[in-house]
């Protein structure tokens, strides 16, 4: 066949205003099909040089963010927090932090991403909050079996004096999951639930009082117009009556063969087939959760449009998953089974036929990630050759360090496969910019509390967390304004080339690979369509159809013969094509 690129559609037109109210009532189950961009504030972009990004550096940018044609934002989170895990440890959840701006910067922010057509969902935090919140505040004030520490999880210790912890559960970040606080008299006293860092101690979600305050919480974002949330640590908030001792399996799995442990390695771990139903730890997936988003759910009901609740849930198999995304529940749950998938077609094609099956079962559709603000960036993750717990991170000293080359080169070809796919995808910012870990980052400037919390033996998610490039020629590379020198994270010397202004207009570069497949995704009606797998291929290889455009991925290192007879229009390929075969680590779509 003639290797001859089509021309590039035309990118459906953004409307230059829009009022909100028009906005969500438009499009039906908008998020279906949507494409979400995830943003990281304090790492997207600095409007006042102080080395962090802001609420109006992400409205400065946001024309950048619709040209790329996404559907949607979703920001980390941005509310009052003393920031000791990144704003997620939230002192205040109606409120922004300074570091952030204010919530009239957060509004003009919506309002701009409405004005062009972006929904905008918010990330709320509800299986702890920070030490700092005044709910935990007055719990330390107040009695054992006062109402204010029935807020939390305290607990009594074991042993004559209390002095042992109450069970044997370890934090995610590492360390004991029991912190014991201090009398106002100067004893020791009980003991708090946190299942991350000890600064952020668990809610007690069985108490009505937490459960109304939160409802509270939705209707005020919800109420300044915001389209959603996403929930983090979804599958937590819930824990087993009697608080039981609970070891984590010895033999657990981990990122980059196959499946993976979240964080660690304490979270319910991955298995790509779908099928495995592990023992549920304690404090993960219990039956309780379901209850509380039903309750959510009815709130957003109250408001017109579509609003939408996400999960972060590691639960397995998908089929479990399938739970929080039932009618009366959640809306979307992130497919981590897919995210943690190896670069292997065996293992894909099961991923997708079982994430396609499990949803449809509860009419929900399934979503796609590749990359977040917790794991190590798809562009070197996809290249790793040693196993790559959830969360641990990489650094110098990481055994099996990937290809820089062969890791980019495979992330456009994952990239061009997820795009393809029916459901909602998630991009995480500076992926469309082909951004690799940043595995050289100086030990004295890392900040994740899992370096800390495990005695720099795990460097933690500092890595895929570098504030993004958009600029040649800086010192900040266009993340900062100009004149400003440093940024809270340090940027590599060598990112030039992957800055946004760089890859304007360049036709092989991963901006406009991104841009193609986005155009082409919307123009096709992909995210809607119905998949339909075409044998013939060999096991190495991807091959499907999707409304009308075929999609054929070469996972092996062996050049794949393309179809020889039929129109066979090149819409897209991740790499340029010089034969008519497709090379290793390569995907291209057809009409």
């Amino acid at each position: 066949m003639t290797i001859e690129t089509s021309p590039d559609p035309e990118t459906p037109e953004v409307p230059e205003t829009e009022a909100v109210s028009t906005l969500i009532g438009t499009d039906g189950e908008w998020w279906r099909s949507a494409v979400i961009y995830q943003i990281y504030p304090r790492s997207f972009s600095d409007s006042d040089g102080d080395g962090i990004g802001d609420l109006p550096g992400i409205t400065s940018r946001l024309d950048s963010l619709a040209e790329l044609g996404i559907d949607a934002i979703w920001l980390s989170p941005f509310m009052t927090s003393p920031q000791h895990d990144a704003g997620y440890d939230v002192a205040d959840y109606c409120d922004v932090d300074p570091l952030f701006g204010t919530l009239a910067d957060f509004d003009l922010m919506l309002e701009k991403a409405h004005a062009l057509g972006i929904r905008v969902i918010v990330d709320l935090v509800p299986n702890h909050t920070s030490w700092d919140h005044a709910w935990f505040k007055e719990a330390l004030a107040a009695a054992p079996g006062s109402p204010e520490r029935d807020r939390y999880m305290f607990r009594d210790g074991k042993g004559p004096n209390g002095d042992e912890m109450p069970n044997n559960w370890e934090s995610v970040f590492g360390g004991p999951m029991w912190e014991r606080v201090t009398n106002p008299d100067g004893t020791p006293g009980q003991w708090y639930l946190h299942i991350f860092d000890k600064s952020q101690p668990d809610l007690n979600w069985d108490n009505p009082w937490v459960r109304e305050r939160f409802h509270d919480i939705l209707r005020f974002w919800l109420d300044r117009g915001v389209d959603g949330f996403r929930v983090d640590v979804a599958h937590g908030m819930i824990k087993e009556a009697g608080l039981p001792d609970y070891t984590p399996p010895a033999d657990a799995g981990s990122m980059g063969g196959g499946t993976a442990d979240a964080l660690v390695g304490l979270e319910p771990g991955i298995d790509a087939d779908a099928s495995v139903d592990p023992p549920t730890p304690p404090y993960w997936a219990q039956e309780g959760v379901h209850e509380i988003f039903r309750g959510w759910h009815a709130v957003l009901e109250e408001y017109d449009g579509e609003r939408v609740l996400c999960a972060e849930a590691w639960v397995e198999p998908l089929t479990k998953l399938a739970r929080w995304v039932r009618p009366d529940e959640m809306q979307q749950a992130f497919n981590f089974t897919y995210l943690s998938a190896g670069w292997d077609a065996d293992e894909l094609r099961s991923v997708i036929d079982g994430s396609i099956a499990a949803f449809a079962t509860v009419g929900a559709p399934s979503t796609w990630v590749l990359s977040n603000h917790d794991v190590v960036r798809h562009a070197s993750r996809l290249a790793l050759t040693a196993e790559n717990l959830q969360g641990a991170g990489i650094g110098p000293n990481s055994p099996g360090l990937p290809d820089p080359v062969v890791g980019l080169r495979r992330a456009r070809a994952a990239t061009s496969v997820m795009l393809a796919l029916p459901g909602s995808a998630y991009v995480y910012q500076g992926e469309e910019l082909g951004l690799p870990e940043v595995i050289d980052l100086p030990d004295e400037a890392r900040q994740d509390p899992t370096w800390f919390r495990t005695n720099h033996e795990k460097y933690g998610r500092d890595g895929c967390r570098v504030p993004i490039p958009w600029e040649a020629g800086s010192p900040t590379y266009g993340f900062g304004p100009a004149g400003s020198t440093a940024s809270w994270l340090p940027q590599p010397g060598d990112w030039n080339d992957f800055a946004r202004a760089s890859q304007e207009g360049v036709a092989d570069s991963t901006l406009e690979l991104y841009k193609r497949a986005l155009a082409l995704r919307s123009l096709h009606g992909l995210g809607t369509g119905t998949l339909e797998w075409i044998p013939g291929y060999g096991p190495e290889v991807i091959a499907f159809r999707n409304n009308g455009v075929t999609v054929i991925a070469n996972l092996g290192q062996t050049p794949v013969e393309l179809p020889a007879e039929g129109p066979g229009e090149v819409l897209l390929t991740s790499e340029p094509l010089n034969e008519p075969a497709l090379p290793a680590d390569t995907a291209i779509w057809l009409l």
